[in-house]
């Protein structure tokens, strides 16, 4: 996952500075370790605050019986991010900290491959793998058709193919580089996947709910048609502990395509003399595939194995929980808004016009394999 790029406002350096605020997608320059502290403090401690209030408001419900809606970290985590990135601002110094927040999200989604035995990965990531060829195909197809007829630059309809069908920002800026794409179709492509991920934050929960779904096929769904990891991963969570583990499950086998899109556009693109010819077609693919893949097989199949005991299982799943308060509290803070409304309207449409076709019939497939017995 690329962690080069995070549209984010940014705090003026001065509280009586009137310039205009630098350009927030700009590429960070590499920092050093302890350059990435501020950043890092702010995603724990915002993911920490998270908790507590989550913990806090339990309390005067159970204790104090008050009428006080359960509102799980995730949640609390994500709407502080936002507060602090929409009406506070990110000052430049948290800012390569704040980048680091997908390693923690990698990190705990390889540890939570403990809580599953390599059948399950076998006879669930099988489903998964079928479903998504089944994603990608109707993915890549309707988007560039909706690209088309609304006229967008033909390589910002490829960026939003891409982004839609795999995962998200990771893919835009794996693809970025393939098919020398320009920075504003980049930044559009990027902002418009970032509106379609605040937008299934709150809707697919409610849609889950509203169908009376189990923990597991809402999880499958959530992986299949939510676009951005982080995004995916929360919304999954939002369900339920169960629904988010599945989630990682289905996302990690839709993630695992990532090499063979992005290598599918950039021979396209060298093929009409608008990109570079891609030399090593192998080495492109291992380049490109996400190896957090390979952390939670090894992980999974070690569980499966017996290597780990009872206690050291459940101390790897408290510390994937610990991986994911930064990694939500980064959704919420790399989330604009303002760039979200600036990027004009026509890419949110085909985004927004795709997804839902990609819901529905991913929705669809989800129902159809519970009912029939493929999935259990």
């Amino acid at each position: 996952m690329s962690t080069q790029t995070i549209p984010m406002p940014i705090a003026a350096d001065s509280p009586s500075s009137s310039a205009a605020p630098p350009d927030s997608t700009a590429p960070l320059k590499p920092a050093s370790l302890p350059g990435l502290f501020p950043g890092v403090a702010l995603l724990f401690g915002i993911g920490l605050l998270g908790k507590l209030l989550q913990n806090a408001t339990t309390i005067l419900r159970t204790r104090y019986h008050l009428p006080v809606p359960h509102i799980e970290y995730v949640v609390w985590a994500i709407i502080l991010g936002l507060i602090v990135s929409n009406f506070l601002g990110v000052a430049r110094i948290f800012r390569p900290g704040i980048a680091t927040y997908e390693l923690w999200l990698k990190l705990g989604i390889v540890l939570v491959g403990a809580r599953f035995l390599l059948q399950d990965v076998l006879h669930i990531g099988g489903l998964s793998l079928l479903l998504v060829a089944v994603e990608l195909a109707l993915s890549l197809s309707v988007m560039t058709l909706l690209g088309r007829i609304f006229r967008l630059p033909p390589k910002l309809t490829s960026l939003l193919a891409i982004g839609s069908s795999i995962c998200g920002v990771t893919a835009i800026m794996a693809a970025q580089g393939a098919i020398d794409s320009d920075e504003e179709d980049t930044s559009t492509a990027i902002a418009a996947i970032l509106t379609l991920g605040a937008i299934a934050l709150v809707t697919f929960p409610a849609i889950g709910h509203s169908l009376h779904m189990g923990q597991q096929a809402y999880g499958m769904w959530a992986g299949l048609a939510v676009d951005n990891t982080a995004e995916s991963v929360a919304t999954g969570a939002l369900y339920g502990q169960d629904a988010g583990r599945w989630t990682i499950l289905a996302k990690t086998a839709r993630s695992s395509f990532i090499g063979f899109v992005v290598l599918g556009y950039a021979v396209y693109w060298a093929s009409k003399g608008k990109a570079a010819h891609v030399k090593n077609k192998p080495l492109f693919l291992w380049q490109k595939f996400p190896k957090f893949i390979l952390g939670f097989l090894a992980i999974s199949i070690l569980a499966t194995a017996g290597f780990f005991t009872q206690g050291q299982l459940n101390s790897i799943s408290s510390l994937s929980q610990w991986a994911f308060l930064p990694a939500f509290a980064g959704v919420g803070l790399r989330t604009n808004m303002r760039d979200l409304v600036d990027q004009g309207w026509r890419p949110l449409a085909v985004g927004i016009l795709g997804e839902v076709f990609i819901a529905i019939v991913t929705l669809g497939l989800v129902f159809w394999s519970y009912n029939h017995g493929v999935a259990r």
